[in-house]
């Protein structure tokens, strides 16, 4: 028995990625360039070469597809800090040399996200420009990361690893930071050397807040 032929430039189905992920990254790229206002389900569609009915059926409304872009992005982040994030309590233990090298590690893990993934940062940069508008998902999808590393600065401080008495601003600098070095990347500084000196700077910078880790 013959096998139906495939058309010609007809991709197998497990040769594709879920509509669903097509949409996304489609909306995604285009949220972080326009903003909510100038982007619409017909432009999403566009890009993701499918129909706008299509688009509707993955994410329904324009405002439920901005959520979802932004759940997106923050999934993803939250399973590499999670797990940087429990790495570095596990340090806590081992004093305060191991709790200061397992921060530099998560710093790291941190940047490296984000300079592998710019349209993160482009995403949050776009949603910062009107702050009184979508403020909820700021609620939703960054609190809840910016509190993770918070609570692990306070559970090294009550453990005497370190001395922090403001980690929210701790955090909230070190975020702002790492994303102006995702826009220079950005904006064509050489790359190479920008990551390189970019970790240095964090590094001497947590080494300063926390005292240097051995040599």
């Amino acid at each position: 028995m013959t096998m139906p032929r495939r058309r010609p430039g007809r991709p197998r189905r497990e040769e594709t990625r879920p509509t669903r992920e097509v949409v996304l990254t489609a909306a995604t790229a285009l949220f972080a360039e326009r903003g909510f206002d100038a982007v619409g389900l017909r432009d999403v569609a566009a890009a993701a070469g499918v129909d706008v009915a299509t688009v509707a059926h993955h994410t329904g409304t324009k405002a439920a597809l901005y959520d979802a872009c932004f759940a997106r992005v923050f999934s993803a982040e939250r399973d590499v800090l999670t797990g940087a994030a429990q790495r570095a309590r596990a340090a806590l233990d081992a004093g305060p040399d191991a709790a200061r090298r397992a921060l530099h590690d998560l710093v790291d893990v941190f940047v490296d996200f984000l300079e592998d993934h710019p349209e993160t940062t482009a995403l949050w940069l776009r949603r910062w420009l009107e702050p009184q508008r979508h403020a909820e998902l700021d609620q939703r999808y960054a609190e809840p990361l910016y509190r993770l590393v918070a609570e692990l600065l306070t559970a090294a401080a009550e453990a005497g690893a370190l001395t922090e008495p403001t980690p929210h601003v701790t955090v909230r600098s070190l975020v702002w930071a790492t994303h102006g070095h995702v826009v220079a990347l950005a904006a064509g500084a050489p790359g190479a050397r920008e990551r390189r000196e970019f970790r240095t700077f964090v590094h001497r910078l947590l080494d300063g807040l926390y005292g240097p880790p051995p040599s």
